[in-house]
């Protein structure tokens, strides 16, 4: 009997445990842009020249139709990040037809990252007063192989633009909104490699040609809450530790059953 009470204590003990790091992956970054603290207030135009801001930040940007707006965001391993973006366009009546639009995330590399699900690119109608994108990353990886093209922890790109829109229309005053957010992806997708260091290109460089600039630069590639690769822990610790525990509990339980079945049968004695 006690030992199937300490196995039921295991057994509930895992469950708990198991339901938390659950939580934690379900947690889904659903909020829409402009619901957070408010964030920067402009857009780069080259990915050099980029915005930085954080996640959880929305940031806005007053601009023209046409131009190619960059911000830029450190990811780091296990995150499974979400960018959302949102055009207020001009009052219909000065519009001359319908507008698409795109949205597209890069990595500290360059190359860029597919969507798993979203509307990346959506087409708004001469009467639509907004527009609104999406684009949910892979789960960043904490290494990956030369030839693969797997997202790694560093900064990540965002880049929003109109690819198509009558001529007229070229120049029309918008305001775009542009926020980012990430889920732990949990220990499923924990690696046992990492990167020496995270694909943050070229910041300390750019800092040092222009001292004028070099805090808003270094300010552009800032770390993660807790540094890069702070998601070290997962719930994959969680298992190993409870799957070891139950594996002992259930050891002690069989050489107990083992032993009680191994010993003689009592003879009742005659009176």
């Amino acid at each position: 009997m006690r030992t199937a009470h300490v196995l039921t204590t295991a057994l509930l003990t895992a469950a708990a445990l198991s339901g938390t790091a659950g939580a934690a992956v379900a947690d889904d970054p659903s909020a829409s842009p402009g619901e957070s603290t408010a964030g920067p207030t402009e857009a780069g135009t080259t990915f050099r020249t980029a915005t930085a801001v954080e996640q959880g930040v929305p940031a806005t940007a007053d601009a023209a139709a046409g131009d190619y707006l960059y911000w830029v965001f450190p990811a780091d391993a296990g995150q499974r990040a979400t960018v959302k973006a949102k055009v207020r366009l001009p009052e219909a009546a000065g519009r001359h037809g319908t507008s698409t639009w795109r949205l597209d995330v890069y990595d500290g590399l360059r190359r860029r990252q597919a969507c798993m699900y979203g509307m990346q690119t959506r087409a708004a109608a001469k009467d639509t007063t907004s527009v609104e994108l999406s684009c949910a990353l892979r789960t960043v990886r904490s290494w990956a192989e030369p030839w693969s093209n797997d997202p790694l922890p560093g900064s990540y790109y965002v880049r929003l633009t109109v690819v198509d829109l009558p001529e007229e229309d070229l120049g029309q005053p918008v305001r775009a909104e542009v926020e980012a957010r990430s889920a732990d992806a949990g220990g499923a997708h924990a690696g046992d490699g990492s990167l020496s260091t995270p694909l943050v290109p070229g910041a300390t460089a750019r800092a040092a040609e222009d001292d004028e600039n070099a805090p808003k630069q270094a300010a552009a590639f800032a770390e993660p809450d807790g540094g890069w690769a702070s998601g070290w822990w997962s719930d994959r610790w969680i298992w190993t530790v409870a799957g070891g525990l139950l594996g002992a509990l259930a050891g002690i339980a069989g050489y107990s059953l083992t032993r009680g079945s191994g010993r003689p049968a009592r003879v009742p004695r005659g009176g």
